[in-house]
């Protein structure tokens, strides 16, 4: 299958996970992703463990975010390796780098020497806080920025502290963001022949996904949103909205009629909330009695009566258990990544498809440095 970016080559500076996972996705589609890395230790992120968990040398997160690409190592403060670089730059579609504003042009690769070279050049920057402003220099991560733009106030329940979400949300919300940049600056390339310069910050992408809620903030006279004090899952969400536990698990349970619910569920104490309003405004009261009446029988009992009413509800899962679903398996969303020694990884693969197939790549993350000799041959380095 020809895939989208076939033509396209992609520098990729960064490390860590936002621009790292971008340039993934980027060949997912086709792109050819050569990693830029400082020779000795490379990406930081290969020794960024998760559960103390190493396969050939390297962590999982750097398998995970670095599959599909090439290695070349460089030293960017050597004369020789940044020439080297800089003539790859010469000949690239697409540059991603994060490191703090500054440094890139402190390196002699900054957006304007750059244009110099490749002014067809899509130059793409993540950071942490923007390239200017009071926080410019602070560091960029998902947990901080979680931190200081809001997102932990909009989980857990009102009387608990704020809860952050438990995976790097943030981080992919902007390397999503900085494809679609990528992606809308190559269009537009296609028409001009010429490059653009793509910047995009953690704290920004923080905000965009907050949308609804910055939106009610900015619009009601900036009356800050409550936490639900039962069973919390979305702060301008009535009744029944939220997670229950059952007699042996959980279930959850979305936006319907809260009459309804309670036919289907046998739940008479609800009858006394016929009024529409009240499920927000007495959305507390309500869950209470939900959460009781829920525990007096089995989570595939309750799914039972709903499902085939359509009426919006699902079990909570863990891994192991979606990961074991009819749905999981029929999205086939995993495949193994193989290097050239043989190492093979078991991960994710592109949740796209496109005319009908799948996009798979059994292309693993590289060892450091594994392709710097054969690409200052191929490149006349």
């Amino acid at each position: 299958m020809k895939k989208p970016l076939d033509h396209i080559l992609v520098l990729n500076f960064s490390q860590y996970l936002a621009g790292p996972w971008a340039a993934v996705k980027l060949a997912d589609l086709g792109a050819r992703v050569i990693k830029i890395e400082r020779p000795g230790g490379g990406d930081n992120s290969r020794r960024l463990l998760l559960s103390n968990l190493v396969i050939d040398g390297d962590s999982t997160v750097f398998h995970s975010m670095n599959r599909g690409k090439e290695s070349y190592t460089a030293d960017l403060k050597s004369k020789a390796g940044l020439e080297k670089v800089r003539n790859l730059v010469r000949q690239a579609d697409v540059l991603i780098e994060n490191f703090r504003p500054g440094v890139m042009d402190k390196i002699g690769l900054g957006y304007e020497a750059v244009r110099e070279l490749n002014p067809a050049l899509v130059y793409s920057s993540v950071t942490g806080y923007g390239s200017g402003g009071p926080l410019k220099d602070k560091p960029g991560q998902d947990l901080l920025v979680q931190s200081l733009t809001g997102i932990p106030w909009m989980n857990g329940n009102a009387d608990q502290p704020p809860v952050p979400l438990g995976f790097p949300v943030v981080d992919e919300f902007t390397s999503a963001n900085l494809v679609q940049g990528i992606l809308a600056a190559l269009i537009k390339r296609s028409k001009d022949s010429k490059g653009a310069r793509i910047e995009i910050s953690l704290l920004e992408s923080a905000l965009d996904f907050q949308f609804e809620v910055l939106t009610v903030f900015l619009n009601n006279g900036g009356v800050l949103s409550e936490r639900s004090g039962v069973n919390n899952a979305h702060n301008f969400l009535g009744a029944p909205y939220g997670i229950y536990a059952t007699s042996d698990s959980f279930i959850a349970l979305s936006m319907g009629s809260l009459t309804r619910l309670a036919e289907l569920l046998g739940c008479d104490a609800l009858n006394d909330y016929s009024d529409p309003e009240s499920w927000f405004v007495r959305r507390d009261e309500i869950k209470l009695l939900l959460a009781d009446h829920l525990k007096t029988d089995t989570t595939a009992a309750w799914l039972g009566r709903l499902e085939p009413a359509d009426y919006w509800c699902a079990p909570v899962l863990n891994t192991e258990e979606i990961m074991k679903h009819d749905a999981a398996v029929y999205a086939d969303m995993v495949q193994d990544i193989v290097r050239s020694n043989g190492a093979v990884v078991r991960t994710t693969r592109s949740p796209l498809r496109i005319d009908g197939e799948k996009l798979f790549n059994p292309a693993a993350s590289p060892v450091l440095g594994e392709h710097t000799e054969a690409i200052d041959r191929e490149f006349s380095l």
